[in-house]
């Protein structure tokens, strides 16, 4: 192999390399590959490269060298290469054999090279007068572009593969984007260098890497079996702490349900802390311990509480008579802004005691229904031989009502029981007693205001039918024979026992509560009857506003054969509703 000092070049044989120095540096101008020096001789420009470029010169030879091995050159291909490029030498030699003078391997040097003055001196003119006579052949240009299209092509990287337009280009490259490759001795370049795609490590071997990646593989695998056990023991503690949450939760929701159904029972006489019996001596204590009654006092109210429990009537301790004759009395005397009043018959006050006090209004009320009807001869057939009852008298009589066979439901609801306890009682309670006493009676429901504000004068309305249907031509104070009504609306029950007319047309209940003691409605019995004392009684439209009211009205008396068909509608009970 022969390796020009100029450029570099290496052919095969000798005829290769005087053709190349024939056509390559002979016929053009000499010009150094690195600096682009010109305007010398071949001797010159041997001498330029040796001292100015030695370095580059060696470093070009060493790039051909690499990239031999980097890319993977074959012998084949090399092979191919020196074939072409003989051929194409051949043909310049037998293009230019008749006129070119031979060249003899005894004119080389030694060392085989083509340096030296004697033979660039001996041949110069000669090839020059050759190149002279032969410039006009189209043939030999057509050769030329061949040769110079075949081993001049662009320098191309032989790391990155980028082409530049010239060597002294690509050295500048090679030096600034590789530098660190060109410290690797030469021996090493013939071994491919990988690159992680995962961490950036830089591997000598494909299996090398192959076995790297897989280890990042594992990693990450281990890394998502890690992460989907951690995320399972999370699901599985925010699960636990759900399940706790809502645990607490429930015991709460249930606590304060009892506490709540607690208070009810309290409210309305469910909790099992006795009855009457046992709430009239409680409190006659607490009087006497607070110095408020004396122990003889109370000796005495016990020893008669207990007579009036033996005999289930009351004691009337609580009542007040008369005070329908007075009101009679005091509208036909009195009340100039009365246009006309309709009160029921004679009905007695009975107002709450220390035995009741908080939940017996509605026994007390019945008591005023049923001392208001033993006074009136139609209803003697019912209710013969009775008197007021006691009200641990009345829980039993609505007992054995329930055990005749009214009002299933509301007997369910209140336990089947209301002896010795302090259970409310209601409109339903109160209807299933008088007609399981023959007293004909109906329920009617104000269940939604019917006027503005929350008022209810379709309340007044109805009120006003039952005691007057006729009013025209009737006296201011009408004293009918009609029973008072029993009013419920939620948490109390009070008595109406009469209506007002006002000049005005407005209406005004007439009101017993037995919430009211004795020494208030003492005073509607004097003589001379005060205003201010019938504004505990009166109760104008706009007084009740409360969401709902029930009325119990007393109507007559039931035949046997009534009672038994309004025992069978009791077993759903339904309420006239108005609206």
């Amino acid at each position: 192999m022969l390796s020009c000092d100029i450029c570099g070049e290496t052919v095969s044989s000798e005829p290769d390399m005087k053709a190349h120095l024939l056509i390559v540096h002979m016929e053009n101008e000499v010009i150094c590959p690195f600096c682009k020096l010109s305007g010398v001789n071949y001797d010159e420009m041997c001498f330029h490269i040796e001292t100015a470029h030695f370095e580059q010169n060696e470093l070009e030879r060493n790039f051909e060298r690499i990239n031999t091995v980097q890319y993977g050159i074959s012998d084949n291909r090399k092979d191919s290469s020196l074939q072409c490029r003989a051929d194409i030498n051949s043909s310049v030699h037998s293009a230019c054999a008749s006129n070119q003078p031979k060249i003899s391997a005894q004119s080389l040097p030694k060392d085989g090279t083509l340096k030296h003055k004697d033979f660039y001196s001996e041949n110069l003119t000669e090839s020059r007068k050759f190149l002279k006579s032969t410039e006009k052949q189209s043939d030999r240009t057509k050769i030329k572009e061949s040769i110079y299209e075949t081993m001049y092509s662009p320098p191309e990287c032989p790391f990155c593969g980028k082409i530049e337009d010239n060597s002294q280009d690509m050295e500048t490259h090679v030096k600034t984007k590789h530098a660190d490759l060109l410290d690797t001795p030469l021996e090493d370049c013939n071994q491919l260098l990988y690159d992680c795609p995962m961490c950036g490590l830089v591997c000598t071997n494909y299996h090398i890497l192959q076995e790297h990646v897989d280890l990042h593989l594992e990693e990450s695998s281990f890394g998502q079996g890690v992460n989907r056990v951690q995320c399972s023991r999370d699901l599985e503690l925010a699960q636990q702490l759900q399940q706790e949450e809502d645990r607490k939760r429930r015991s709460e929701e249930s606590r304060q349900e009892m506490e709540e159904f607690q208070k009810l029972q309290r409210q309305y006489g469910l909790d099992n802390s006795g009855g009457y019996k046992q709430q009239q001596l409680r409190n006659m204590e607490i009087e006497v311990n607070r110095g408020r009654m004396h122990p003889s006092e109370f000796h005495r109210r016990k020893a008669d509480m207990m007579e009036s429990l033996a005999i289930g009537v009351d004691d009337g301790k609580t009542k007040t008579s008369g005070i329908m004759e007075a009101l009679y009395r005091y509208y036909q005397n009195a009340a100039t802004d009365v246009r006309r009043v309709w009160l029921s018959a004679g009905v007695d006050h009975f107002h709450s005691s220390f035995g009741d006090k908080g939940w017996g209004c509605g026994y007390r009320n019945f008591q005023m229904l049923l001392s208001s009807l033993l006074q009136n001869d139609a209803y003697d057939d019912s209710l013969k031989g009775m008197s007021v009852p006691c009200i641990p008298k009345i829980q039993s009589m609505i007992e054995d009502a329930w055990k005749e066979g009214f009002d299933p439901q509301g007997a369910s609801q209140l336990n089947d029981k209301l002896q010795g306890t302090k259970a409310w009682i209601g409109a339903c309670e109160i209807y299933t007693l008088l007609t399981s006493l023959r007293i004909k009676c109906r329920i009617v429901d104000f269940h939604e205001s019917t006027g503005p504000l929350g008022t209810h004068p379709r309340l007044f309305e109805w009120i006003l039918s039952y005691y007057a249907s006729e009013r025209e031509g009737s006296p201011k104070v009408v004293c009918t024979s009609k029973p008072p009504i029993y009013l419920q609306h939620q948490g109390h029950s009070r008595t109406v026992v009469g209506i007002e007319e006002k000049k005005n047309r407005t209406l005004c209940l007439l009101v017993f509560d037995p919430g009211c003691p004795s020494r208030e409605m003492q005073k509607l019995l004097k003589q001379d009857m005060e205003v201010s004392s019938l504004k505990q009684l009166r109760k104008f439209v706009g007084n009740l506003k409360h969401k709902q009211y029930q009325i119990v009205a007393v109507e007559g008396v039931l035949s046997s054969e009534e009672k038994i068909a309004r025992r069978q509608a009791s077993q759903v009970f339904t309420a006239e509703k108005i609206p």
